[in-house]
């Protein structure tokens, strides 16, 4: 009997470990049937969001232009002792890749050894139209053509260029630079304009929250506590600007604000404005922080609502009914349950401002733009794609300290957007 007992008990363990053993087994199928139904999704978002700005961010540190371009010459400058005057042998290496190295290479060299002295773009392009006739000895020659070549100090520079990775990018878009003995300090006053435009990106981005937050929170609270027809109505205000072009609604603006535009021309006509000395409400930073206000107030005002709206009633009234003051229940009750969406409205306003570029650029004065505008500017314009990089890398960078931070003092988990 004892012996059929266990048997049997046996015989119940088996089945349970084979019963969990084909659950898991069902678990495992569900998820990589899961997995490959979003697969496409993955792959879409790898291919067209996630490398396009990784091979950007790589333009920061890459510095292979000039090594591809030249390696006779960096093999040559590698032992060299940066004091001394360049010998024969350094300037027939120098000679054999101008010849050698297609002219559309030689150009993208020339133009980021213009990033580190101004001239010798031209200085070098010039040397290489015209030493691909030139004959041994090559020294003679490139003197010929420039004097400059005699100097160490240009050699210098190519070769500070040679390593296939750089932060001179990064360090240009802080104001920083390296001096001839490799130590970093500050670029003169006259070139240091990436600190700025970095610190008034943080201001505008914040001024704009905190209006928002000012803005957004009442009207969060009257949509939340509004019944039916008008609940509606005002919420469907809040999204009505989704529904229209962000270059439309910048643009209107710029007719609004401008020196005979309407709110001008309505003051004039109330008497409260001097007709010969308009409000200067465009073009500058009052400008700036109108229009994006009304561009980003929803995305504080939904948020709020969201959370506003889970928050039963009952709370405040029987906070009311033990004697605390309307002003009381409010803030020791009411606002820190609504906290999570304040947190959330603020960061996701904060971030979306940081990246702005339309609005300020439309409706703002040199004076006012912000990051992106440079971006654009060195991506565009210039076609200094390093710097381009540098200055994305910095304001990827800042976004994830800022949601370190945010994670750190308040927690993601918290985060209710709707």
């Amino acid at each position: 009997m004892v012996t059929a007992t266990m048997n049997e008990g046996d015989g119940s363990m088996i089945a349970a470990g084979i019963r969990v053993k084909s659950l898991g087994s069902a678990k495992s199928k569900a998820q990589l049937k899961a997995l490959l139904l979003v697969a496409p999704l993955l792959v879409f978002l790898l291919l067209v969001f996630v490398l396009p700005i990784a091979l950007l961010l790589t333009r920061a540190v890459d510095n292979r232009a000039a090594s591809a371009a030249l390696p006779y010459t960096m093999s040559a400058l590698s032992a060299w002792d940066e004091q001394s005057p360049p010998d024969e042998a350094l300037f027939a290496a120098f000679a054999a890749d101008l010849k050698q190295s297609p002219r559309d290479q030689i150009a993208e060299v020339a133009k980021r050894l213009n990033y580190y002295e101004t001239g010798m773009r031209s200085m070098l392009l010039k040397t290489a139209r015209t030493i691909r006739n030139a004959e041994p000895p090559y020294k003679a020659a490139f003197i010929a053509i420039d004097p400059n070549w005699e100097t160490p100090h240009y050699w210098t520079i190519i070769k500070n260029a040679s390593p296939p990775f750089t932060d001179y990018y990064l360090l240009a878009s802080l104001d920083l630079e390296r001096d001839a003995s490799g130590a970093i300090g500050r670029v003169s006053a006259e070139n240091a304009v990436h600190v700025d435009v970095l610190i008034r990106t943080f201001v505008v981005s914040a001024s704009v929250t905190v209006i928002c937050l000012f803005l957004g929170y009442p009207l969060a609270a009257l949509i939340a506590r509004s019944k039916g027809t008008v609940a509606n109505t005002l919420l469907i205000l809040v999204l009505l600007p989704f529904w229209t072009s962000l270059l439309v609604r910048t643009s209107a603006w710029v007719v609004l604000l401008q020196g005979r535009g309407v709110i001008n021309s309505a003051l004039i006509w109330l008497g409260l404005v001097d007709p010969a000395r308009p409000l200067d409400l465009i073009y500058n930073r009052i400008g700036v922080l109108i229009a994006m206000t009304h561009i980003l107030l929803p995305f504080m005002v939904l948020p709020i609502y969201s959370v506003m709206k889970s928050i039963p009633p009952v709370y405040l009234r029987a906070a009311s009914s033990l004697g605390a003051p309307p002003a009381s229940a409010f803030f020791r009750v009411y606002l820190p349950m609504s906290m999570p969406g304040v947190s959330a409205g603020g960061l996701l306003v904060f971030i979306l401002a940081l990246g702005y570029y339309i609005t300020p650029a439309l409706v703002g004065g040199p004076g006012d733009q912000m990051v992106s505008y440079f971006i654009a500017y060195y991506s565009n314009q210039v076609t200094n794609w390093g710097m381009a990089a540098a200055l994305s890398t910095i304001l990827l960078v800042a976004v994830l300290i800022l949601y370190a931070v945010y994670n750190r003092i308040v927690g993601i988990d918290r985060l209710r957007i709707g």
